[in-house]
């Protein structure tokens, strides 16, 4: 009598999917009280299937948070309300507005990027809640200073980061062990890259806000980006508004996220597209990137993201 027994080679998606389950596991285990930073873009959303796949059929070991800074597109916050509703976990929000109203903000316009003082409203959030942990999407091949993160990033007790002062992960070993008032900030798709994030929506059929898939959108073109017409962005002297067919790479505020040209409706579509081009995400959509190859990192150093 023989019996056949059917094995399943594991795929790259496969193996990727593990490590971050591994990795949301270990926070789990390790951290007193860990967060889920949810900001309803697309990394955050494969952190959430991932979070399902971790630890279904029972509630998230962390509610979600999302920091806002009061400039973000409509459609991607109401699909991060829609998304965190159809899970039934709970979302804490924080403003960057408050930050301005308490006085811990300032700014030197009106329409300035607020995208830079997240890190104080987090900080402050960190605070508030006791966090020990913060679960983010933040993934290697974005730019220079995500590529120095360990995927347990170690934060002190001021909030900064010094990526000269990181602590070794031989053998897929973590150290979450942390002084009050310290915290880890945990990278679960670290190493994952832009293509394996829609090769994996596109295997789990995941939904998404609107605004990554071609819509026609007024713009115009500025310092070699595409600007979005908005009342955060307007139209400068001597611009020519285009109406042309555009998708967005990445999310965020409206003052310092691009999209980019593209006729790509279908997750499929974008695979293509993101195969084939040899611009970064960031590089190529986040305008408050491109002023300094130094900018991230000390944003980071402040305690951003």
């Amino acid at each position: 009598m023989s019996s056949t027994v059917s094995h399943r080679t594991l795929t790259h998606l496969d193996r990727l999917e593990g490590e971050a389950i591994h990795i949301l596991r270990e926070v789990a285990g390790q951290c007193a009280n860990p967060v889920l930073l949810f900001s309803g873009g697309k990394d955050s959303v494969c952190l959430l299937r991932l979070a399902e796949k971790a630890f279904r059929p029972g509630r998230f070991p962390f509610p979600l948070l999302h920091i806002d800074t009061g400039h973000n597109y409509e459609e991607v916050i109401a699909f991060r309300d829609f998304r965190a509703a159809q899970l039934g976990e709970r979302l804490i929000v924080r403003s960057v507005e408050d930050s301005i109203t308490n006085g811990k903000v300032t700014l030197k316009h009106p329409l300035q990027s607020r995208n830079p003082f997240q890190s104080v409203t987090l900080l402050d959030a960190i605070q508030e809640f006791c966090f020990d942990a913060c679960v983010g999407g933040a993934r290697r091949d974005e730019e220079k200073a995500r590529a120095k993160e360990r995927i347990f990033s170690f934060r002190d007790e001021f909030g900064q980061w010094d990526p000269k002062n990181q602590r070794p992960e031989l053998w897929g070993l973590y150290n979450a062990r942390t002084h009050p008032g310290e915290n880890i900030r945990a990278f679960p798709i670290s190493n994952w890259t832009e293509l394996d994030v829609w090769q994996y929506i596109q295997r789990e059929d995941l939904e998404l806000p609107s605004i990554y898939f071609a819509h026609s959108r007024k713009i115009v073109r500025r310092g070699g980006s595409l600007v979005p017409i908005t009342h955060l962005t307007p139209v400068r002297e001597g611009e020519i508004i285009e109406e042309i067919s555009v998708r967005f790479r990445t999310v965020g505020d409206i003052t310092c996220t691009a999209p980019v040209e593209s006729e790509a409706s279908t997750v499929a579509d974008i695979i293509f597209e993101t195969a084939a081009t040899t611009i970064t995400e960031r590089g190529a959509t986040r305008l408050d990137d491109q002023t300094s190859e130094v900018a991230m990192e000390q944003r980071k150093k402040e305690g951003y993201f």
